[in-house]
């Protein structure tokens, strides 16, 4: 493609760069409107459709559908209508005595044009939990949801036609040529969210015009678990976690790093959840999904045969179906250090079990590997906990459960290097999408005029005297 203007959806930019000035300059009140619009056809009108279409595309269980796909979405909102008033503020600074006579403040402006690239693992609540930063903060913006689930993202398509004129709010469904074009475009702010790799995709092409970028990747999450903890409440909220949507999650754990003096009794604990959670054989249960793609089938399907040519210990309760895309709850154990469970992120239904002496053996494990997107410790002792915290680094941590910090709006939430850049969520996510513009305005006559040029010995003095005191 030589010219801009060759680019399939460069008119459809320009409808919006053009129009961006009128969006940022909206109100309060005309973003609350739009707030409550994007509210209602998620919670109300679409509802049904929403749930539907989740079941289509992943066989997601509709009380997973509600929880963290509806619920996270209209959560986001209600968070943000509570606090836009607030956030939308000039934000008043101190000014130095040597600026005495001005006053300074930071403005909270619209970037401007802004594209969000979305995952198929929650595609309704990673398309319009975005989105409602970005229109909080004031933005246009252009979407592009995954094509790997086609009933939700055909399903967005309408939504956004329905509650948004396109001049405002876009999106265009294809496959990764579609992402090749709108990369090319200079947008203000690009929200990508999904693997490391296409991450740094993005970031090279978001180089070409500078723009700043919001990226939520993932990684291999550790869930630390130490011999204080109690095995049967930390084996049923990690059994939960991991294998929720299927163990699609870019923050569900990767992998337990277990005592190795309660790895049995953890693994034992972990078969009985399993078992109540989704009985013996969890593919005729009704809370339990499938792989998205029969691609991701074969990926997760090679790790187990790499697991089981290395003599690893597999349990799982039944036998897999590529036909209908399902995998058991697998946990495994023995596993030999370059074991392709233990390199790659899994997210899949699948959950290695290491072990470990000391505490400090678990750490430097960790710490081997790519900073994660969250780390998850269960311990009831606040050295053991301290001592985590203070010498690893990631994303988010919870203490004693698992994933439930992506719920709460008030937290940033976001990856650290090889899982992410910048935050998102609540005020971290207006603050994303938004411009810190500083401004010092000048309301009487400026003590710095008398440093002005000519330069001479008393104005030499001043500048000692200002360097000095002020």
């Amino acid at each position: 493609m030589t010219k801009m203007t060759d680019n399939p959806y460069y008119k459809l930019f320009q409808k919006q760069k053009s129009n961006q000035f009128n969006v940022a300059n909206s109100s309060y009140n005309q973003r609350i409107t739009k707030l409550n619009a994007l509210q209602r056809a998620v919670e109300v009108t679409f509802r049904d459709e929403i749930k539907e279409a989740l079941q289509k595309d992943l066989g997601k269980p509709d009380v997973e559908s509600e929880m963290t796909e509806i619920y996270q979405i209209v959560g986001e909102v209600k968070h943000a209508k509570t606090y836009l008033h607030q956030w939308m503020r000039n934000k008043k600074v101190k000014t130095p005595l040597s600026m005495l006579g001005s006053k300074s403040y930071i403005k909270y402006e619209a970037k401007g044009v802004c594209l969000i690239i979305s995952p198929w693992n929650f595609p309704f609540n990673l398309t319009f939990g975005p989105l409602v930063s970005a229109i909080a903060a004031g933005n246009t913006a252009i979407i592009k949801p995954s094509e790997m689930t086609p009933h939700s993202s055909t399903l967005m398509k309408k939504i956004v036609n329905t509650v948004f004129s396109e001049d405002e709010v876009a999106l265009v469904e294809g496959e990764v040529q579609t992402s090749t074009d709108l990369l090319k475009l200079p947008f203000n702010h690009i929200f990508f969210t999904g693997s490391p790799m296409v991450g740094k995709i993005i970031m090279k092409a978001a180089a070409e015009h500078l723009a700043s970028v919001t990226l939520e990747l993932g990684g291999k999450s550790p869930t630390l678990v130490d011999k204080t903890t109690n095995l049967k409440i930390a084996a049923k909220k990690i059994m939960w976690g991991k294998f929720m949507n299927c163990g699609q999650i870019c923050v569900s754990p990767d992998y337990a790093i277990v005592d190795e003096q309660i790895k049995d009794e953890f693994i034992d604990e972990c078969k009985a959840w399993l078992k109540r959670f989704y009985s013996d054989n969890p593919g005729t249960s009704n809370s339990y999904g499938r792989i998205v793609t029969p691609k991701h089938y074969k990926r997760l399907m090679a790790h187990l045969e790499d697991a089981k040519l290395n003599n690893a210990t597999i349990y799982s309760s039944s036998e897999a179906d590529e036909t209908s895309k399902y995998i058991s709850p697998t946990l495994v154990a023995d596993l030999k250090d370059d074991a392709t469970l233990l390199q790659d992120e899994i997210f899949g239904p699948i959950l290695p079990i290491v072990t470990y002496k000391t505490l400090d053996e678990a750490i430097t494990y960790i710490n081997d590997k790519e900073r994660p997107l969250a780390l998850y410790a269960y311990s009831k002792s606040k050295k053991n906990i301290r001592t985590i915290l203070n010498n690893t680094r990631a994303g988010g941590t919870c203490i004693n459960n698992n994933v439930i910090h992506y719920a709460n709006h008030n937290l940033p939430f976001g990856g650290i290097n090889n899982s992410g850049i910048g935050k998102s969520h609540g005020y971290y996510g207006f603050k994303a999408f938004s411009n810190e513009r500083a401004v010092v305005k000048q309301q009487t006559y400026s003590i710095a005029e008398l440093l002005f040029p000519p330069y001479n010995n008393y104005k030499e003095k001043l500048a000692r005297f200002t360097v000095k005191w002020l």
